[in-house]
């Protein structure tokens, strides 16, 4: 290849505000800092830079910087109040550091940014202790260093941990290094790779074959600041309903009627909790999406209504192939409004998929993106909850690159660029089409949309799984990690096809990768068609019972997982977080990929290996507790737990204050009563802790219920205040039960007491009479509260 570097910079040198552009003889580099840990960098040969809107990027208007410039001869020095940039001019080269100096990252002196024709690319050093993660959803080891990747959208059935490129594209990565980490988000649509030392040990490299060199970089110090800050850039996943928290249960395909109807009835009666049913495509009449089969689904309405009475809601799939057929609905309007791809020629695309011959939505155009959105109203009148966007790589079965002609045009904002440059992001596209289109049909019910395509920024309209998975101790190890990529990568709301959607997995592997399923955001169980069932109950009596309790689990620690969500949602900080993501400073944790903290209070080791009854830890620093039993764990150094087949190794650390409920057959079942509240002792420590009503957008207008709680241990014993409630949602009226771990000794008193306060206009004062006990075995003790949720004090006097 003949690469073409960016030259030395000449004499010019403009600045305007926080943008700075320097030029060379045939290039230009624009640096742009957003704030203080967020540097824009876009670079152009021989032409202009366009002025194009980034599918990716939502935060577009930052407040103003001012950052602090010494332009001399040989360098240009840019510094903020958390980062500096050094521009060598000779050639030009871009470097940062941090505040104190230190070096954070470099373009390589030989090549820096490079181009060869249409390709881009960037060079960059690579310090031999440096280790790098991120990129969405990969295969393999979390730690990408030493490897390349790819991304390109691909329908890759069966992978295995060598596969790549998968189903999603995430442009953006983490460096390691002492504890330091950094951010770069490489916002290019074309087929793009990155190379983390591969070809050559001392430096890594990431480009596109098409498209504008064009990455942002954040400076953390921790990987949260980092993620944070991206999020804020691309955007943030959105509260789902609480329902698509609950367990969901798929398989290709449930039908007839009475097949879905005996599944549903079949939870019920054995007593295992289920929120979600899926229909696959064999819903469809001949496949065509926005049907519903005559033969097999007569009744749609009332069939969903008739499960909706039992609490279970159905979600559809929905592929992006409209079968060109001139009888069928969608085709025709399609036509009609203008919404399809085509050849440059002007003629239609036509690609084979289940239905047959079909055409393909251009979701590049608002035109289109509004017909799919109407068509959705099928869908809703009969009363479906949730839509499953699947084949949307997009997939084709004739294509000899299995996907769309990479010369067809697409709208692309009136821009008619190709599917070159359109591919990864086609995906994504579609699920912002349904997402829209089913708010604006149910304006105020929060919708549940699940894709296996995406793009970074994807997060904002759905959640995502992790494809065509197989039923092996393999892929369940490999379900660890790759859901943590995609967490750590800006989606929160993961989860893969418990069991394997390929295979018959033992009862064993099933339980196992259930144990897991508890501590994915998305817990729902899949298999192919032609494989075994693979329905929680299976597997005979003793995994039956197995698995009952762990989705039992699942729905107890459901007002911690709502908790965590709400924190991913504000934050961008996912669920599923690796052990370097929560201690970059932890020395063994860049190579820790069997345990995960879920939300910052519980750290999951599940079992992973057949036959296993024990479990290896490698506990942080600090005080950590069996969660049930309240045990306490020395950490600092490997230990083994038991961990016989019922049982999933999780630990919740000092200080940690830990909401449950009771167990019920599905999320709104019943009002949450008692909620349970188990502390974990530390000499201080707080949390929020947050409710709403689980279903509409109201909470982003004041209808929210959140409170802060706070825990003080010392010599004398622990005093706990609850604070009053903020925000106008009041749940109904329950008990409050607090439970305290690791409590020695009979304490000598208990008082609790409530204050009064004006609620909805009313005085109140909240029961201060109070039960409580202590149970020497397991060294807890309980106190129950009656009444309002009002402000609360507990004070347990040890001595």
């Amino acid at each position: 290849a003949q690469w073409h570097s960016v030259g030395s910079v000449d004499s010019t040198v403009v600045r305007d505000g926080n943008l700075v552009t320097l030029y060379s003889e045939h290039d230009f580099v624009e640096v742009s800092f957003l704030a203080d840990d967020l540097v824009h960098v876009r670079a152009g040969h021989g032409s202009p830079l366009q002025t194009t809107t980034s599918v990716a990027v939502v935060k577009n208007a930052w407040p103003a910087l001012r950052p602090r410039i010494d332009d001399s001869p040989k360098q240009l020095l840019v510094e903020t109040n958390e980062m500096g940039m050094v521009v060598q001019k000779f050639p030009l080269r871009i470097s940062f550091y941090d505040r104190t100096g230190e070096p954070l990252n470099a373009d390589d002196a030989p090549t820096g940014m490079a181009w060869n024709r249409s390709e881009i690319r960037v060079w960059k050093t690579m310090p031999a202790d440096e280790n790098y993660f991120g990129l969405g959803e990969k295969a393999g080891k979390a730690n990408r260093k030493g490897s390349a990747f790819t991304m390109w959208n691909s329908d890759i059935p069966a992978y295995t941990a060598d596969t790549d490129p998968l189903y999603q594209s995430v442009p953006f990565f983490y460096g390691i290094r002492h504890g330091r980490a950094y951010g770069i988000f490489f916002d290019n649509t074309f087929r793009s790779s990155f190379d983390f030392g591969k070809e050559s040990p001392d430096r890594y490299s990431f480009g596109a074959l098409g498209g504008e060199l064009n990455y942002y970089f954040f400076y953390g110090p921790s990987p949260k600041k980092v993620l944070s800050r991206f999020t804020e850039l691309v955007g943030r996943a959105p509260l789902p309903p609480l329902w698509a928290l609950g367990y969901q249960q798929s398989r290709w395909s449930y039908f007839p009627e009475q097949r879905v109807r005996e599944i549903a009835r079949t939870f019920r009666e054995k007593n295992i909790p289920c929120d979600v049913i899926y229909l696959d495509i064999d819903y469809m009449e001949g496949y065509r999406i926005f049907t519903f089969s005559q033969k097999n689904f007569p009744n749609p309405k009332k069939m969903i209504s008739d499960l909706g009475a039992d609490g279970f809601k159905i979600a559809v799939i929905v592929d992006p192939g409209i079968k060109a057929d001139s009888t069928y609905h969608a085709f025709r309007s399609g036509l009609t409004s203008n919404a399809f791809l085509k050849h440059q020629d002007g003629t239609l695309f036509i690609g084979k998929v289940w239905p047959g011959e079909c055409a393909f939505p251009d979701f590049t155009s608002p035109v289109a993106r509004r017909w799919w959105g109407d068509n959705f109203r099928v869908l809703t009148e009969a009363g479906v909850r949730g839509f499953w966007n699947d084949m949307n790589e997009p997939s084709v079965f004739d294509a000899p690159t299995k996907t769309v002609d990479l010369d067809v045009i697409h709208d692309d904002g009136g821009n008619n660029t190709t599917h070159a440059k359109n591919h990864n992001t086609y995906g994504m596209l579609m699920t912002q089409s349904t997402y829209e289109g089913v708010r604006g049909l149910r304006a105020n019910e929060r919708p549940f949309v699940l894709t296996r395509a995406s793009y970074a920024g994807g997060q904002r309209y759905s959640a995502a799984w992790t494809g065509d998975n197989v039923s092996s101790w393999e892929h369940l190890q490999m379900a660890v990690s790759m859901c943590l990529g995609v967490s750590i990568s800006g989606q929160p709301f993961v989860g893969t096809d418990i069991g394997g959607f390929i295979g018959n997995p033992s009862g064993e592997l099933f339980a196992r990768w259930l144990q897991l399923g508890v501590f994915t955001p998305l817990m729902r169980g899949h298999s192919e068609i032609g494989s075994p069932n693979k329905e929680p109950w299976m597997f005979g009596r003793k995994f039956e019972k197995i698995n009952r309790e762990t989705i039992e689990l699942r729905y107890k620690l459901l007002p911690y997982i709502y908790n965590v969500m709400v924190q991913a949602s504000r934050t961008g900080i996912p669920a599923m977080r690796p052990m370097y993501f929560q201690y970059p400073d932890d020395p063994g944790s860049s190579s820790n990929e069997t345990e995960f903290m879920f939300g910052d209070d519980i750290l999951v080791a599940p079992v992973l290996w057949e036959g296993d009854t024990t479990r290896e830890l490698q506990l942080p620093a600090g005080t950590w507790f069996d969660f049930e039993s309240g045990r306490k764990l020395t950490a600092g150094r490997k230990v083994t737990v038991n961990a016989p087949l019922g049982k999933i190794p999780f630990y919740a650390r000092a200080g940690a204050i830990i909401p449950t409920r009771q167990i019920v057959q599905y999320t709104d079942q019943a009002p949450i009563d008692p909620l349970t509240l188990t502390f974990f002792p530390d000499s201080s420590s707080s949390t929020l802790y947050y409710e709403d009503d689980g279903r509409t957008f109201d909470y982003t207008r004041g209808s929210f219920f959140e409170r802060t709680i706070q825990q003080t241990v010392s010599n004398k014993g622990i005093h706990v205040r609850i604070s009053n409630a903020q925000g106008s949602y009041r749940p109904a009226p329950r008990t409050l039960v607090a439970r305290f771990m690791a409590v020695p000794s009979m304490p000598k008193s208990v008082v609790c007491t409530a204050q009064r306060l004006t609620m909805m206009g009313e005085p109140h004062l909240a029961s201060s009479a109070q039960g409580w006990s202590y149970n020497v075995k397991s060294q807890i003790v309980t106190v129950k509260i009656e009444g309002r949720p009002f402000e609360i004090l507990i004070d347990i006097v040890t001595q």
